[in-house]
């Protein structure tokens, strides 16, 4: 994206109402934000250094959260949710008959939610995956359907999976439902996809699940067209079932036949405290709620504050709790999501969802998507902000809510993660090109000090060889772009919250609605979700 892309990212006609949004943004301020950041840094100190799903870091943040909110006078609710905590129990053991043991954490590392066992059995595969696949990364098709197996005896054996552009999960389970005894999903090759790295494999599964380095899988995968491999896999797990909790603010007044979700994930990954990914998320819906209930005006559509759970793991809490509002029926009243996923990476460019997919790389969204795009873009060029926009691939907590049998308007900001900083970026918003967004990104180093100053020398997503200057580029840069997208954030949610036009007249919400329109969408959404992966702690395919 260059300068002159960004600068030319610009809106079009809107049927939105205009909304007089400037004392809501006068009173969210970047330290009132900060101030909800440094008490979630506190949290997570107290509890090992993370706000992970299950773990007291994240209660304690879901109590801190609770309290500012009925202490504004909402109406809140703690929503469950079903989820499942998993722990691996000591090192594992994978080894190729007559060879030394494969190296765990470099050629193999084992799947969250792995089930336990040993497995002294030979590998089988389909025998129909192309090394490389023809389509590039992320096309084949190898172990997504049972018909993939024909021809094949798993039973008792070790199922030897190319990834591609199916779920693991879905590819764990056909595996598993043919009488897999073990399985081995290995990457597919390509830039930044021939390492192993931590999946997730269905929670309670039963068998021993791992993923392979590309290098490892594909030597397996060709040695066994030649002859039987057998292979010795052992690992011993813990799965219990537990309770998580989203939760859910509501106001007062308002349309609940037009009610605006305003959200993003509470949790952080089991690395680090998140405060960036999300506690800027956080933080910006919680200071924007806390302002809302201090103003005279009140919304004129129902605000639905939602602070998600397990986004980290899967986008857990977002999608049961969408899930349960189609069964209700419940889905139909809401008119909108607006997420708010990490907005204060230090190496930061100003993100908009891209709901009309003006770049072609996700895909148009539900109806009134757009709308939702087409008011933060007015927002910040009013501001003479250059802004640019990012992939409407269902990649946060958004992703339930566009989903074809939700089929909801959304929209969102985003200030970067592991991307790297181009040039003419740096450029436009400063920082330093070569290092990502974050560099920080679902690392410890994801901190409150990060945040206010400058990442560590030996941050991840720093550039090799110029760590020290391009962190000193960083300093004092995240709350600048946090001020900014905090307030396009309040913007645009007090605008849908006091607009009399809704986003999409009855008429056409009934045409988007109809059978052939959802169809149509689902073709598209499945076509951009083999095009992207799932942005949180685990990547899903």
């Amino acid at each position: 994206m260059t300068v002159a892309a960004a600068l030319l990212f610009t809106p079009t006609a809107s049927a939105v109402d205009r909304v007089d949004t400037s004392k809501l943004r006068k009173g969210v301020t970047t330290s009132g934000i900060l101030q909800h950041m440094r008490a979630l840094q506190r949290r997570a100190n107290a509890n090992g250094g993370t706000r992970a799903a299950t773990t007291p870091g994240y209660e304690a943040s879901l109590d801190y959260v609770e309290a500012r909110l009925k202490r504004a006078g909402y109406k809140v609710s703690r929503d469950p949710f079903p989820f499942a905590s998993w722990e691996q129990n000591g090192p594992a053991l994978l080894q190729r008959e007559g060879q030394a043991p494969f190296v765990e954490g470099t050629d193999y590392v084992i799947a969250q939610f792995s089930g336990s066992g040993t497995v002294t059995a030979p590998i089988v595969t389909t025998g129909t995956a192309q090394l490389p696949p023809p389509g590039g990364p992320g096309s084949g098709t190898d172990g997504c359907e049972a018909s993939d197996w024909a021809g094949q005896t798993l039973t008792g054996k070790i199922a030897l999976i190319q990834r591609g552009f199916c779920a693991f999960v879905d590819k764990i389970n056909v595996a598993k439902s043919l009488g897999a005894a073990a399985v081995l999903i290995f990457n597919d090759g390509g830039t930044d996809r021939e390492e192993a790295f931590q999946i997730g494999a269905p929670p309670f599964i039963g068998i021993p699940v791992a993923m392979t380095s590309n290098d490892v899988g594909e030597a397996l995968y060709t040695a066994a067209q030649a002859g039987t491999v057998n292979l010795t896999f052992n690992v011993t797990t813990t799965t219990e079932e537990v309770t998580q909790h989203n939760l859910i603010a509501d106001s007062k007044g308002g349309d609940k036949e037009r009610t605006i979700v305003v959200g993003g994930h509470l949790d952080s990954v089991d690395e680090g405290p998140g405060i960036n990914d999300n506690g800027s998320g956080t933080g910006s819906i919680l200071e924007m709620a806390e302002e809302i209930a201090q103003l005279k005006k009140k919304p004129r559509n129902h605000l639905r504050f939602a602070f998600w759970g397990a986004e980290e793991a899967g986008l857990i809490g977002s999608t049961e709790y969408v899930q349960n509002l189609i069964d209700s029926g419940e889905i139909d009243d809401i008119e909108a999501n607006l997420n708010f996923d990490m907005l204060a990476s230090p190496n930061f460019v100003r993100f908009v969802y891209d709901g009309d997919n003006s770049t072609g790389e996700g895909d148009v969204g539900p109806p009134g998507s757009a709308e939702i795009e087409q008011v933060f873009l007015k927002y910040f060029q009013r501001k003479g902000l250059p802004v640019e926009p990012t992939a409407f691939d269902g990649r946060s907590d958004y992703g339930p809510f566009i989903a074809p049998a939700a089929f909801v308007a959304a929209g969102g900001l985003f200030s970067g993660a592991e991307g790297v900083k181009t040039e003419e970026q740096a450029a436009t918003y400063g920082g330093a090109a070569g290092s990502w967004y974050d560099p920080c990104y679902h690392q410890a180093c994801d901190t409150f000090n990060t945040v206010v100053y400058q990442p560590p020398l030996d941050a991840q997503g720093l550039e090799e060889g110029q760590q020290a200057a391009d962190a000193a580029a960083m300093h004092g840069n995240a709350p600048k772009g946090l001020g900014q997208l905090a307030d396009a954030a309040a913007h645009t949610a007090w605008t849908l919250a006091r607009s009399k036009s809704p986003l999409v007249g009855p008429a056409d919400a009934r045409a988007a609605r109809s059978k052939k329109a959802r169809k149509k969408f689902k073709v598209a959404y499945r076509r951009a979700a083999m095009r992207h992966e799932y942005r949180g702690g685990l990547a899903i395919r």
